[in-house]
């Protein structure tokens, strides 16, 4: 028998990080978790992506227990990892920042996709192109 969900939150928390202090305590707090308790499972979680953005949704039940999901960082992460920004273009249709490969582009799609809302790697790789764009990175061959 399941337990009786109270609340679904859903965060951005860098990997390894988490701490009871805002915006993780202020989202999660007045559900009555233990913030400690959690911070210690999420940081032990992501050690190894130490300073992704990791989003994580996390269930909380009517007893104050909870489960949480790791979720692969965004994109816009993904990309500005890949290429090494601090962050995208502010004009992405003037100024560009950098540029991505196919297969960097097909990598990224790869990793993203059991995130996505894409069954085929070619719909990955779209979401990718688009995001990119907005961001100022152009696509070569």
């Amino acid at each position: 028998m399941s337990k009786p969900i109270k609340a679904v939150v859903k965060l951005q928390v860098r990997g390894g990080q988490a701490t009871p202090a805002p915006p993780t305590g202020t989202a999660l707090g007045p559900h009555g978790i233990k913030l400690q308790e959690f911070c210690i499972k999420f940081n032990d979680a992501t050690r190894d992506q130490q300073g992704e953005v990791i989003p994580v949704e996390v269930t909380i039940y009517e007893d104050r227990t909870f489960d949480f999901v790791l979720k692969i960082s965004p994109v816009s992460a993904l990309i500005k990892k890949e290429l090494k920004l601090a962050k995208g273009s502010s004009t992405p249709n003037k100024t560009k920042v950098g540029k991505l490969t196919k297969a960097q582009v097909s990598a990224i799609a790869e990793k993203k996709l059991p995130d996505l809302n894409a069954f085929e790697l070619e719909a990955a790789m779209k979401v990718v192109e688009g995001t990119a764009r907005s961001m100022g990175v152009e696509i070569t061959e």
